[in-house]
């Protein structure tokens, strides 16, 4: 039991490592935003879950498996998404670039995408808990589009 909780810990941690770098909300506040962006708090706390979720996905396949034993496109796969969920902060408030930041929602999306059918072929179960991702870097995905084209005919 004691073995779960700490991979449970180790696959959750990394997921935050982009709440470390200082975030300039003056800078999406000046943006020109669409009706249905939610409250900041909206993210802050879907995030959280989401990340959750997901550690607890992860966790499961680390759990049923060595890690040696995990495919290697498991493995490839998970990193490139955990790179593009974590650039997003870097490159939208860090660079103050809307494509960059749509770019990064977008990645986020589609190796989502991948994740979910690379979790499925190791363990269905471990699927389900991915499904709030998925939804989530979609309307991410959706909203950061339509903040960059609203931007971008601005000027």
């Amino acid at each position: 039991m004691l073995r779960k909780i700490f991979t449970f810990i180790l696959c959750l941690i990394p997921w935050f490592a982009s709440s470390i770098v200082p975030v300039d909300y003056s800078y999406f506040d000046s943006l020109a935003l669409p009706f249905f962006t939610p409250p900041r708090l909206f993210f802050q706390i879907a995030w959280i879950i989401v990340y959750i979720l997901l550690a607890i996905s992860i966790s499961g396949i680390f759990n049923t498996y060595k890690f040696r034993d995990v495919s290697l496109s498991y493995k490839i796969t998970l990193a490139i998404n955990y790179l593009f969920n974590q650039s997003f902060t870097l490159l939208f408030f860090g660079l103050r670039n809307n494509f960059l930041g749509f770019f990064s929602c977008l990645g986020t999306f589609v190796s989502c995408l991948f994740l979910y059918q690379e979790t499925f072929q190791l363990k269905e179960k471990s699927t389900k808990f991915l499904d709030p991702y998925i939804l989530l870097s979609l309307f991410a995905s959706i909203l950061s589009l339509i903040i960059y084209i609203m931007n971008t005919l601005q000027y």
